[in-house]
């Protein structure tokens, strides 16, 4: 009943939010409250199931960006014919060293591996430095204000939603080959790490996902609002509801995100509930609780930590590409680790650590906070400053200070909730 409660309460929330501040709010909050608790839900999975603490959520996310750019968005033929397939040949020369090198490590005898494996390496970077640079030149040179880069594969942006997870898949398991099996800290740091140098990647390479120019215009999976407004039977509907054809076409598109989010939230909640309680979940949940004694029973550890890392990580993923459709566009200057990994554990750890439904809650509740605390926090700094002469010094810092009310007041909450529930609003069972 605790946890019902708790639901309803997130409830109460948004259609409160959408009573007083409007309906086109409150989806808004809704939607981005769906995203992150299915970001939520793969960290809970790494942490609150397995244990692993990582601290790159937000790479992964990014990554799921990416793939939301490669899938969906139509390609740059001027691009490809100016310099992709020379970009191309240098990624697969640079994928063939990585190869020859471990081939090379693997096979050759041991007096002459580690000169073998430089002399692979250096050999193959200079190739690569050959093919790559003037490639990325060419294409960044094609219409820099437009395009610059190679585009996409022209697919049905649905597609992006797994292709996001796979692409996260596919780096969470480099990464857990690397960096599994170190620390706990020390695994935090590597994964803090990676997931700065994939932003970096993505703010530098223009050829790639045009950096800090932002790739606009992907395509959604759902109606626009001026196909809708177009549309006689949507406005007459509209109308008959007392709405304008503006207001109904803005609420239905966001509608339409919500119960696209929810479906794909559902189903992995199920599917996550449904391994927690299964042989596969209590397994690891024993290596969580003991890895030495786990180990001493014949389980796999480091396998299995690698099993969780790449499936928690394909969530983020998938989260990240479902962000990126809703955004509309990509913007990797946005990928700040406030937003994508701190904001993320406070769900996971206010919503109930190692309880799937928890981080659920989490992720909407404390999004609907960062959303609300600053507009609050206004209104509660002006009711605090009213007495105060107008345009005094003091007045002027206290409203100054309501956009920094979202950081005071995730500390609090954070502080409270491990003081006084330090298992989260709804707990392990």
């Amino acid at each position: 009943m605790r946890g019902v409660g708790l639901y309803l309460l997130v409830g109460a929330l948004i259609v409160g939010t959408g009573l007083m501040q409007g309906w086109n709010t409150a989806l808004l909050i809704l939607n981005m409250g769906l995203v992150s608790a299915i970001m939520a839900l793969g960290v809970n999975l790494q942490w609150g199931i397995a244990g692993l603490f990582n601290i790159g959520v937000m790479g992964f996310v990014a990554l799921g960006g990416l793939a939301a750019v490669i899938v969906s968005m139509p390609p740059t033929t001027e691009a490809w014919a100016a310099g992709g397939w020379q970009i191309v040949g240098g990624l697969a020369m640079g994928a063939a060293t990585v190869v020859a090198a471990v081939f090379v490590w693997k096979r050759a005898p041991a007096q002459w591996r580690i000169w073998g494996t430089v002399a692979v390496v250096i050999a193959g970077f200079v190739l690569y430095r050959q093919v790559m640079p003037g490639g990325m030149a060419a294409v960044e040179a094609v219409n820099p204000a437009g395009t610059g880069y190679l585009g996409g594969l022209g697919l049905p942006v649905l597609i992006a939603w797994p292709a996001g997870g796979l692409l996260a898949a596919g780096a969470a398991w480099i990464i857990g080959k690397t960096a599994l099996g170190l620390r706990a800290d020390y695994l935090a740091i590597a994964t803090l790490g990676i997931a700065e140098i994939i932003i970096a990647v993505l703010k530098n390479e223009d050829w790639l996902s045009r950096g800090v120019k932002n790739v606009i215009g992907i395509p959604r999976p759902v109606p626009y609002e001026v196909e809708l407004q177009a549309n006689p039977d949507f406005v007459a509907t509209a109308e008959g509801f007392g709405l304008t054809p503006i207001l109904a076409s803005s609420l239905w598109v966001k509608l339409s995100y919500t119960m696209l989010f929810a479906a794909v939230l559902i189903v992995l909640l199920v599917l996550a509930q449904a391994a927690l309680k299964s042989p596969w979940g209590r397994m690891m949940r024993a290596i969580r609780d003991n890895e030495v004694a786990a180990e001493a029973m014949g389980k796999d550890v480091k396998g299995r930590h690698l099993q969780i890392f790449i499936l928690g990580s394909a969530i983020c993923g998938l989260a990240g590409a479902m962000m990126t459709t809703l955004d509309g566009q990509l913007t990797p200057g946005t990928y700040q680790p406030l937003r994508f990994t701190f904001l993320i554990w406070v769900m996971v750890i206010v919503g109930g650590s190692g309880n799937n439904f928890g981080a659920v809650l989490g992720g909407i509740l404390i999004w609907w906070l960062w959303v609300q605390v600053e507009p609050i926090g206004g209104w509660l700094l002006s009711v605090v400053s009213a007495g105060l002469p107008d345009g005094s010094l003091v007045q002027e810092r206290l409203l100054a200070g309501a956009p920094h009310m979202r950081y005071l007041t995730m500390g609090l909450v954070l502080i409270f909730v491990l003081r006084f529930a330090p298992r989260g609003l709804i707990p392990e069972r």
